[in-house]
């Protein structure tokens, strides 16, 4: 018996390609939702068409599997404006691709717009840096950012649903 129908939760996470940062936040938010009992839609996208249809960089790929995730069936896609009615939650991974989101944002666009790291106390308005240009120490580096925000995205939405605000 439920005295308020919750929207259901959907996120999605953004940012350049869509083969990196994005794919490796959804897979770690994904797994750790379901270990929480989170039913939530998970989904990444890149605001550039750079990686349409590509799976995620090799780097990506091997960081999330050696945290147990799997995310080798990703497939890069832009972010497009049905994206801003069907997700109650965008995350983008810096201000750049925050500004890209911000820009194809409809007037009445339903999703909460923020950055990933506006979910971690006293982190607001820091960027998730982008490893593509360095080596696995930088994508194990992005992958600690990811989880102290993953954390704080699960923590979030087990008090507040969908209604949590970032």
């Amino acid at each position: 018996m439920t005295d308020h129908a919750r929207p259901p939760l959907s996120v999605l996470f953004v940012c350049l390609g869509n083969i990196c940062r994005s794919p490796m936040v959804e897979g770690a938010f994904r797994a750790a939702a379901e270990n929480a009992g989170i039913e939530a839609r998970v989904d990444s996208v890149g605001t550039a068409a750079y990686h349409i249809g590509e799976p995620p960089d090799s780097r990506a790929i091997a960081t999330a599997m050696a945290h147990g995730v799997d995310i080798a069936a990703l497939r890069g896609r832009q972010l497009q404006p049905q994206d801003f009615y069907e997700f109650t939650h965008i995350f983008a991974l810096d201000t750049a691709n925050l500004a890209g989101v911000k820009a194809q944002e409809p007037r009445d666009a339903s999703a909460n717009v923020s950055l990933l790291m506006d979910a971690v106390e006293g982190r607001s308005g820091e960027p998730v840096p982008d490893p593509y240009y360095g080596d696995e120490s930088d994508f194990q580096a992005v992958w600690a950012e990811i989880q102290t925000a993953v954390a704080a995205l699960v923590k979030a939405f087990e008090e507040s649903g969908a209604e949590a605000r970032f």
